[in-house]
């Protein structure tokens, strides 16, 4: 009898977060912020790991309360830390610009957690360390055409335009001026005004 009362008690105590956590959204989308933040904020301190994120996200963007990106990373760790992919890359992104520490511990930590949010489908993340495996202290220039030709078959027209410089420039791949027309091309289609401008010069 303990365990089921324990059991139902877990069950109530998720339900519970889970509506809290719609009600925030359902309120922050008829513009009432701070009704969407307390909503968020209580269902967070019970654990619930959508609503952390979401509090990171009102923290990080002061919506239903004051700026705060030591609280917004505070939050993102904890979502993160449930696996919550968005949470995962949004806070290695605080982390890698506003982190407390050494800046190899903050990038090693990032880094981390930007591949498992882009393991994990993140588009965003993807992009992100297509780009941070390019520029980064220790370019390693494969693994970042790696991950921004991911994002870019996800849709993102940006990764495409940096996929057409690689191939332009020999960067982690093959010279081509072909293939990097080609990209150049899906990414101008997209609406990318960097693409287009390369495509005209």
């Amino acid at each position: 009898l303990e365990e089921a009362a324990f059991q139902l008690q877990q069950i109530f105590r998720i339900d519970i977060s889970i509506a809290l956590n719609i009600l925030g959204i359902e309120s922050m989308r008829a513009g009432h912020c701070r009704v969407a933040f307390t909503c968020f904020k209580v269902a967070a301190d019970r654990g619930y790991s959508k609503a952390q994120f979401n509090v990171g996200l009102c923290y990080e963007h002061g919506r239903g309360t004051q700026k705060d990106l030591e609280k917004a990373g505070f939050y993102y760790c904890q979502a993160a830390s449930s696996q919550h992919p968005l949470a995962q890359y949004r806070y290695a992104r605080l982390l890698l610009q506003h982190g407390p520490g050494s800046l190899w511990d903050r990038q090693h930590k990032a880094e981390a957690l930007l591949e498992q949010a882009a393991g994990a489908g993140i588009t965003e993340a993807q992009a992100y360390l297509g780009v941070f495996y390019m520029r980064g202290l220790q370019p390693q220039e494969k693994r970042g055409v790696r991950y921004l030709l991911q994002a870019a078959n996800s849709g993102d027209a940006q990764s495409r335009f940096h996929v057409g410089l690689c191939y332009e420039q020999g960067l982690g791949v093959q010279q081509s001026l072909a293939e990097a027309l080609r990209h150049y091309r899906q990414s101008a289609a997209a609406g990318n005004g960097q693409a287009q401008e390369r495509l005209r010069a």
